[in-house]
């Protein structure tokens, strides 16, 4: 039996669930790219509109987490939505 932990490149795209959530006023997005290109990763308030443009660059294969400080938000229901090999969204909440 190996202990043996392979990382590599991952086998499917996906976005977690933001952590902590509730949070106030940082949480953390982990992501995942089975593939390279170009990868936007947008946060809309309940409305719709624009608050963040998070990430907007190109990224090579692999596993992602980035922080997000929302210290200037109000409280309130957010969506994140990542977009590289297809779209993909999530829902947090900021206390």
């Amino acid at each position: 039996m190996s202990n043996d932990v392979e990382v590599g490149i991952p086998e499917q795209y996906s976005l977690s669930q933001n952590y902590p959530n509730p949070f106030n006023p940082v949480t953390k997005i982990d992501y995942a790219l089975s593939s390279d290109g170009r990868v936007n990763l947008t946060l809309y308030d309940i409305s719709g509109r624009v608050v963040s443009n998070i990430i907007n660059e190109f990224k090579t294969a692999g596993y992602y987490t980035v922080n997000v400080n929302a210290s200037d938000l109000p409280s309130g229901i957010y969506f994140y939505i990542i977009r590289a090999v297809n779209l993909l969204s999530k829902k947090m909440l900021l206390n």
